[in-house]
């Protein structure tokens, strides 16, 4: 009896000593950066970090005995605050990835920051081609849309319906710049003509000096190379100026979201042709993940935000896989997997960083259509990612072997 009962003593202080030495673990710390007050808050900001929560308490909230932590900060939508933010959580705060990372300028600024530490980052909201391009590195992952699917979904769907003469109103900085770059190449390749263009600043509040020049190109299609508030913006007001109704030259919002619809209304939107990665009300599963979002964040997410829980699930189940968090191991194995989730049906990253997976061509409704807030998408077509995304063979990223 001794004996026995010095055997169960033993084991209980040998398990006491693990669960002590699981607990003293240091937190797995994943950190957001994000607009968190900015033109790209709605898309990105606490939405994006309440998806990553979600991902985390979905996957049972630790991984190698360790808790896992989401941590958020704003950019204010300044590349060298992005840059400085990142140096901090990862040389300071032990962070081990960085997700979303809102906006093409400040991602690039960061991910060249997480690229010399040899650490993950996964891009969500930024939309920048160089980043699966020039920018690519070992650890990089663009998971969810770039300026290269979204003018190949839009631009040839537009130019193939007749509107194939072009004006671009273009926010100033490397999104828009390849927003306008990859669009024209479309359009241009489908048969279509680029009469011209505009550069507006970041976070523009009045389009009318940009709008009349649209006007007067007489360009069937006035695409918006922007995002976000300025995207809105310049849909509000062209409606004032009569572009869309008195003058008979369609909008096309190159990246839109859900909630750019909602502030802009269906009564101006009706009619908008846009790609998107993501819609709430696409499937049972899409629906199911939106309703459980909605219930903390009041909104439907966006394609950046549901690409974020994807992108947060994806890393954590690689992590428990290769039994380790280091960024070769994690990222081979997160490689070698195939992401089926809500966001995405078979997706695939490449030796880009490219996730690769369907993207979706929508038109929005008219106010009669719709049976309520929030259902403005009908659903045009489903393009295969192999066709949507830029070909591996096609990539400037110095990894993809030629």
């Amino acid at each position: 009896m001794k004996r026995a009962m010095t055997g169960i003593f033993a084991a209980a202080l040998a398990m006491s000593a693990t669960a002590a030495l699981a607990q003293g673990k240091p937190a797995l710390k994943l950190g957001g950066i994000l607009d968190m007050s900015g033109l790209y808050a709605d898309i990105t900001g606490t939405g994006s970090e309440t998806a990553a929560k979600m991902a985390v308490e979905d996957f049972g909230g630790e991984v190698l005995g360790r808790k896992v932590e989401i941590l958020a900060a704003d950019h204010l939508n300044k590349a060298d605050l992005a840059a400085s933010i990142a140096r901090d959580m990862l040389d300071n705060q032990g962070v081990e990835m960085l997700y979303d990372v809102a906006a093409s300028a400040t991602a690039l600024a960061a991910g060249e920051i997480a690229k010399a530490r040899n650490k993950i980052v996964m891009y969500s909201g930024p939309a920048s081609i160089r980043l699966s391009n020039e920018a690519c590195g070992p650890y990089t992952v663009h998971y969810s849309y770039d300026t290269f699917a979204q003018a190949n979904v839009t631009g040839l769907a537009t130019v193939k319906s007749g509107f194939e003469t072009w004006f671009f109103l273009t926010a100033d900085y490397a999104f828009g710049q390849d927003l306008e770059k990859d669009t024209s190449n479309v359009v241009v390749k489908a048969g279509g003509k680029v009469l011209g263009s505009v550069k507006h600043p970041l976070n523009t509040s009045d389009f009318s000096s940009f709008l009349l020049q649209a006007q007067s190109s007489k360009a069937k299609v006035v695409g918006l190379a922007n995002a976000g508030g300025d995207t809105i913006n310049a849909i509000k007001q062209a409606a004032e100026f009569g572009l869309t109704r008195s003058g008979g030259q369609k909008l096309s919002p190159l990246l839109a979201f859900v909630t750019d619809i909602d502030s802009v209304g269906l009564e101006t939107a009706q009619g908008l042709l846009l790609a998107e990665a993501f819609y709430w009300d696409l499937n049972d599963d899409t629906r199911a993940f939106s309703k459980r979002f909605m219930e903390r964040v009041k909104r439907p997410p966006t394609a950046a935000q549901a690409s974020v829980y994807s992108s947060v699930l994806h890393y954590l189940k690689a992590v428990k896989a290769a039994g380790t968090t280091d960024a070769a191991a994690v990222m081979k194995v997160m490689k070698e997997t195939p992401v089926n989730d809500m966001f995405a049906r078979n997706g695939k990253i490449r030796d880009d960083g490219r996730m690769v997976h369907d993207m979706y061509l929508f038109e929005v409704k008219k106010p009669s259509e719709s049976k309520g807030r929030w259902d403005y998408y009908k659903l045009l077509a489903t393009i295969p990612g192999s066709e949507a995304f830029q070909p591996l063979e096609a990539s400037r990223c110095p990894l993809v072997k030629k």
